[in-house]
């Protein structure tokens, strides 16, 4: 989460909505376009996602105020589709994913659970997860609740140990803001300085946003998992994201891979795909020798 230095905590401003998005249960894509998804049931809740390319699975959460269809405008699908069967999950509460408005349906398992049910739904013991922010923490989640599920995990830009906290005490110090700021505040005007994030928030539930932060805003102390965890891992971060030092801690302390992008923040941590994706396939293609 960078904030921009003058900023204060207020209400985000709205935007013209990229698409209307009436439905709840079938909301637009990353881009605003209406798109008609597979999907499976989970908790009741409808979880869309997108299956490209063909070899070994690969589940690709993308994370707040993204849909699956990112990996794809980010370049990450075109060259992972190469040697993998990509899914892409559009995450509860966002695309055309359903979109409840209380935080319960956001617990860290139940975005488990929702994972899993894709799983199910292709008809898939396993797969190799890959996950950046809040989809870093939905993959930590699942070596926590569902190590079994697992082939490989990746795991970008989100701290284990003690969650998004740590960003945000980062960010009230290093703009000098209160420390009643509300993070969800600053986190909204994060996500409308960018086009494709804006469209995601305009096509969302308010409410389901909301719900989604308060859940994700509390978990912490995954690090514990990883540590026990036999599952062959990856983890990576930018220098300039605060989630840098503790991610690489933790994955010293797990025996994991990390990679270090220099000079990166959160964002061009997701955004230098080539740079992240040079690092993460000889990792996946691990399953293929």
């Amino acid at each position: 989460m960078k904030v921009p230095p003058s900023a204060a905590p207020r209400a985000c401003p709205r935007m013209t909505p990229v698409t209307s998005g009436n439905s709840p249960g079938r909301r637009p894509g990353w881009r605003g376009e209406e798109r008609s998804m597979p999907h499976a049931r989970s908790n009741g809740h409808r979880i869309a996602y997108e299956v490209d390319g063909e070899g070994p699975l690969l589940l690709l959460h993308p994370g707040m105020f993204q849909t699956g269809a990112g990996w794809a405008a980010f370049g990450y699908t075109e060259i992972l589709r190469k040697s993998h069967t990509v899914v892409a999950v559009d995450p509860l509460g966002l695309g055309a994913s359903d979109a409840p408005g209380e935080p319960a349906a956001y617990a860290l398992e139940r975005r488990a659970e929702s994972v899993l049910a894709v799983l199910d739904d292709l008809g898939a013991d396993r797969a190799a997860v890959w996950g950046y922010s809040m989809g870093a923490l939905t993959v930590l989640g699942l070596v926590r609740y569902a190590p079994e599920r697992c082939e490989r995990v990746v795991a970008g830009a989100w701290d284990p140990v003690e969650g998004f906290a740590s960003a945000v005490r980062h960010e009230l110090r290093l703009h000098r803001l209160p420390a009643d700021t509300d993070p969800y505040g600053l986190l909204l005007q994060v996500a409308y300085a960018d086009p494709g994030s804006a469209a995601v928030c305009e096509a969302a539930s308010p409410a389901a946003l909301r719900a989604n932060y308060e859940a994700f805003s509390r978990d912490r102390g995954l690090d514990a998992a990883l540590v026990a965890s036999p599952l062959p891992t990856l983890l990576y971060c930018g220098t300039e994201d605060p989630w840098h030092e503790p991610m690489r801690e933790t994955a010293r302390r797990a025996g994991a891979e990390f990679l270090s992008l220099p000079g990166a923040d959160h964002q061009a941590g997701w955004a230098r795909s080539g740079e992240v994706l040079a690092g993460v396939l000889p990792f996946l293609a691990a399953d293929r020798m």
